[in-house]
C-alpha cells in the first residue's frame, strides 16, 4: 500500500477559543477505560462512541478506512474483524512548517509509535491471532488503537466482527449467536451511536445490520444507516427509496457511500482519488444527483460529528 499521507476532506471543526463540547471529559474517560482494559477489569465507563455493525463483506472496513484516510485494516474474503477494535481518533495540529505527522499507538504496546500504517495492519492481525487463534476464531477481548492525525475528527469508533451465519475454521456452531451477543453488548448502551452498514447489492429490506440495530434502538434515535456498494447494484435498480427512508425509516437517516473495490485496493488507488470518484458518481447519476449533497464519506463524517457531539454534550455535565 502507498504510505503517502492522504488528507481526507472531512468536515473538521474550525478552531475557536471555546473547546468543542465534550472535550473536557472525553480524554479523561478514555484514559480510565484504557486503565480498566489493561487490568482486565469488567468495569466500564459509558462514553459516546460509534459502533460499526454489518454483515461479513458489507464494506465496514472500507468505510472506517475512508473516515481515517489511511489503509490500516486487515482485509480478505473471509471474516477479518475477529476481535472488537476500539479506535480512538485524536485530531492533532500540523507542524509550524505545515507538514503533518500521523501515527498509531496500541494499548498493549505502550510507548511504541507506529508511523507505518502497514505495520499497524500487521500488528492488528498478530494481536488478533494471539487471542483468537489463526483459524477464524472470534474473541470478545478488545484491541485498543489510537490514531493521531490532523485529518481526523475526535471520535471513538468500534469495529465489530461481521455477522456471519455459516461457521468456518475454528468457529463454533453457534457463531452467529455469539457475534450477535457481542454486538448487542455495545449497541444496547444509550451512549452508543450505531453505524448500520448494508451493501446495496444485497437484500436491503432484510439487512442484518438494520435488524440488530432495530433490536437495540427500536425508535431509531441512535442509528445512522450506511448503504455501501451502490456502484455495483444490478442494472436497472437503485437504492433511492432506501436513502430517502421510505423503506425502513430511521430518524437519523441514511447516507450512501461508494468505497474502493478490491481491484482498486490491489492497484493502490488512494483514498483521496476514491473520494473524488465517489463524488463524481453521485453527481453524474440522475437517480442520485438530487441526493448528492447528503451522500458520500465527507457527509458521513459530518453526520457522525454532529450526532456524536450531541452525545458528548450530555456527558459534559455528568460527574465521573
Amino acid at each position: 500500500m502507498a504510505e503517502d499521507s492522504v488528507p481526507v476532506p472531512v468536515p473538521v471543526p474550525s478552531s475557536t477559543n471555546t473547546a468543542p463540547l465534550g472535550h473536557s471529559v472525553i480524554p479523561i474517560v478514555n484514559k480510565l477505560q484504557d486503565i480498566f482494559a489493561q487490568l482486565g477489569s469488567q468495569s466500564t465507563i459509558e462514553l459516546p462512541q460509534v459502533a460499526v455493525v454489518g454483515s461479513q463483506s458489507s464494506g465496514k472496513s472500507s468505510v472506517l478506512e475512508a473516515l481515517v484516510g489511511r489503509d490500516f485494516l486487515p482485509r480478505g474474503s473471509d471474516i477479518c474483524t475477529r476481535r472488537p477494535l476500539v479506535l480512538q481518533l485524536i485530531q492533532t495540529k500540523c507542524k509550524p512548517d505545515g507538514t503533518e505527522d500521523e501515527w498509531g499507538e496500541f494499548l498493549h504496546l505502550p510507548g511504541k509509535r507506529f508511523v507505518d500504517f502497514n505495520e499497524i495492519r500487521r500488528e492488528i492481525q498478530a494481536e488478533t491471532e494471539r487471542e483468537a487463534g489463526v483459524n477464524k476464531g472470534v474473541s470478545d477481548k478488545q484491541i485498543r488503537l489510537k490514531i493521531f492525525s490532523p485529518n481526523v475528527l475526535d471520535i471513538t469508533l468500534v469495529d465489530l466482527p461481521g455477522i456471519t451465519k455459516v461457521p468456518v475454521g475454528d468457529q463454533p456452531s453457534d457463531i452467529e449467536a455469539r457475534i450477535r451477543t457481542m454486538i448487542m453488548s455495545y449497541i444496547k448502551l444509550p451512549s452508543c451511536l450505531i453505524l448500520a452498514v448494508t451493501p446495496a447489492n444485497a437484500d436491503l429490506a432484510n439487512s442484518d445490520a438494520l435488524q440488530i440495530a432495530g433490536n437495540a434502538d427500536p425508535d431509531g434515535y441512535r442509528t445512522i444507516g450506511v448503504i455501501t456498494k451502490l456502484d455495483i447494484m444490478d442494472r436497472g435498480t437503485d437504492a433511492r427509496n432506501f436513502l430517502l427512508g421510505k423503506v425502513i425509516p430511521l430518524r437519523l437517516g441514511y447516507i450512501g457511500v461508494v468505497n474502493r473495490s478490491q481491484e482498486d485496493i490491489r492497484m493502490n488507488r488512494s483514498i483521496k482519488d476514491a473520494l473524488i470518484a465517489e463524488e463524481k458518481f453521485f453527481r453524474s447519476r440522475p437517480v442520485y444527483s438530487e441526493l448528492a449533497d447528503r451522500c458520500g464519506v465527507p457527509q458521513l463524517a459530518k453526520k457522525l460529528n454532529q450526532e456524536w457531539r450531541v452525545c458528548a454534550r450530555g456527558h459534559e455535565s455528568e460527574p465521573l
